[in-house]
């Protein structure tokens, strides 16, 4: 059974950007390719304990478990060697990635705090997304009364689309919740 979100990229985005855009062929049609989450933990004294549930809350919220990523040059200010894990990420694909983002769409980003939409200045000149979540916590999967940190991660969204309009229609038509132009942050 296909997800939910890629029924309507197939029924309802794809044809209405095909109409828009003009395209005569159907590859050319923008779609999405993946979806990244990418956190970075701070303080070195944390950093060793913060590790594993950084990495168990992203994979409870992915369905995924997330890869650590590790430091490629020592910084003796911070306190930082070689090999020292300094964050985590996921990289989402296929069902999951529709999945995922159907979650985002329709059920965490609306219960994000004093939320007016998403920017659309975060787009990259190539079509792909980026934004930042402050806090984890607005999944469902998370458990309030276990959290011991609050993490914050980056939430790319990479797309086929050749230019950022493109792209921009392409997540409009999927339902991201972008700002309205003319409302302050």
């Amino acid at each position: 059974m296909e997800p939910a979100l890629k029924e309507i990229y197939k029924k309802k985005v794809a044809p209405g950007l095909k109409e828009k855009f003009a395209y005569t062929n159907v590859h050319r049609i923008p779609t999405l390719e993946k979806v990244v989450l990418n956190v970075g933990f701070g303080k070195a004294e944390d950093r060793k304990a913060a590790a594993e549930a950084v990495i168990e809350d992203l994979g409870k919220i992915t369905g995924q478990r997330a890869v650590p990523t590790k430091s490629r040059t020592a910084i003796s200010n911070f306190k930082l060697r070689i090999g020292d894990t300094i964050g985590a990420r996921v990289t989402l694909r296929g069902a999951r990635m529709w999945e995922f983002l159907d979650r985002f769409i329709n059920v965490a980003a609306p219960t994000i705090r004093d939320f007016r939409g998403l920017s659309t200045k975060s787009f990259d000149g190539r079509g792909n997304y980026t934004c930042g979540i402050s806090d984890h916590t607005i999944f469902p999967e998370i458990e309030l009364d276990k959290v011991s940190r609050a993490i914050g991660f980056d939430l790319t969204i990479v797309t086929t689309a050749e230019t950022d309009k493109e792209a921009r229609e392409l997540l409009t038509l999927l339902g991201i919740p972008f700002r309205k132009p003319g409302t302050a942050a």
